[in-house]
């Protein structure tokens, strides 16, 4: 649920680096509450916030999410005429895990390294390095990313990987995908990096319409084997699908989850009602937020508070709200065990 440049599956959302506020005023990131709903009678205490300074994510043990693996989309012609980029990003696919992404985001958006030293260090770190530096000497390859710092990351790591096979590659920040997906099928752009189940669900809606059911799901492999025939007749290959997810996740304190012996959703479900939920203005009835935690998980939501989306981690540090909606791989958040 946040306004990323891709669009997120939690709904159709546009806006800065991650989304709204809720229930009061979209945008006044004030943190204004609805009415207090209580717990079911016989269920579990409520669960006071607890202020911290590291931000843990509870692990979706029910599939509420979508598998938004970062996943190498490659232009179909680009493909045909060079396997070795397929297969060189695919290296890079299985360098990278969600705690990996988190310190590259960490490292560029926190600590304010570039994207392309961020990469190199990457690539140098995994040993991605083609062992045959001529495979793709005397061909021009641009490498596209959405104007987010994750992708363009992504992106400085693709190319770098295809330089160092003899690529003469650059890196190129389009914009959101209804303006980088045409020019990669056009094969002005080579290679984009891309989420599994946000573009499966964008290239479903493109060629069975919008009325079409659903190809996404929890599963990567599932959701990879829907995307696949949807990226063929959009003139595209894709990659293999990396462990790394960018996707919607819940975030409570390390001392809210040490203090209630948290690691799932469902523990948390389990040990506390009432919580405090700090989420965007969409939250409250979007399927993959609170009523997903309702309904998946019987979580008991006792008050809503709405923040601009970059706000809601320091409501959760600041004990403002005991669980707030963030993204998977945000650089703030903490180690996972």
């Amino acid at each position: 649920m946040r306004t990323s440049p891709r669009t997120r599956t939690l709904g159709v959302l546009a806006a800065a680096v991650l989304a709204l506020g809720a229930c009061g005023t979209p945008g006044s990131g004030g943190g204004q509450a609805e009415p207090d709903r209580t717990s079911a009678a016989g269920g579990p205490p409520a669960c006071e916030p607890v202020a911290g300074e590291t931000l843990v994510v509870l692990e979706d043990d029910k599939g509420l999410q979508n598998a938004d693996n970062v996943i190498p989309a490659v232009n179909a012609q680009v493909a045909a005429d060079h396997p070795e980029v397929v297969e060189l990003l695919d290296a890079v696919s299985g360098a990278l895990d969600t705690d990996r992404l988190i310190e590259l985001n960490r490292s560029v958006d926190v600590d304010r390294r570039t994207p392309s030293e961020v990469a190199a260090q990457f690539v140098e770190d995994e040993s991605l390095a083609a062992p045959d530096p001529s495979l793709g000497t005397g061909t021009s390859l641009t490498v596209g990313a959405a104007n987010f710092s994750e992708s363009i990351t992504l992106a400085e790591i693709y190319a770098q990987v295809l330089r160092s096979a003899g690529f003469d590659t650059q890196t190129q920040t389009v914009g959101a995908r209804e303006t980088y997906l045409p020019a990669l099928q056009s094969g002005d752009l080579a290679v984009v990096p891309e989420y599994a189940a946000t573009l499966a669900t964008y290239l479903n809606a493109q060629v069975n319409g919008a009325d079409a059911a659903p190809v996404a799901s929890s599963d990567v492999d599932e959701t990879v084997a829907a995307l696949t025939p949807l990226a063929e007749q959009s003139d595209l290959v894709m990659g293999a699908a990396s462990a790394a997810q960018d996707q919607n996740a819940f975030a409570v304190t390390a001392e809210f989850a040490a203090a209630h012996d948290l690691t799932t959703l469902s523990d948390l479900a389990a040990a506390c009602g009432g919580v405090v939920l700090a989420g965007p203005p969409e939250c409250p009835e979007r399927p993959f937020c609170q009523v997903g935690l309702e309904e998946t998980y019987g979580l008991t939501v006792g008050e809503f508070k709405s923040y601009d989306f970059a706000l809601i981690g320091q409501a959760v540090r600041q004990g403002d709200a005991a669980v707030g909606l963030v993204t998977s791989s945000d650089g703030s958040l903490g180690p996972r065990d």
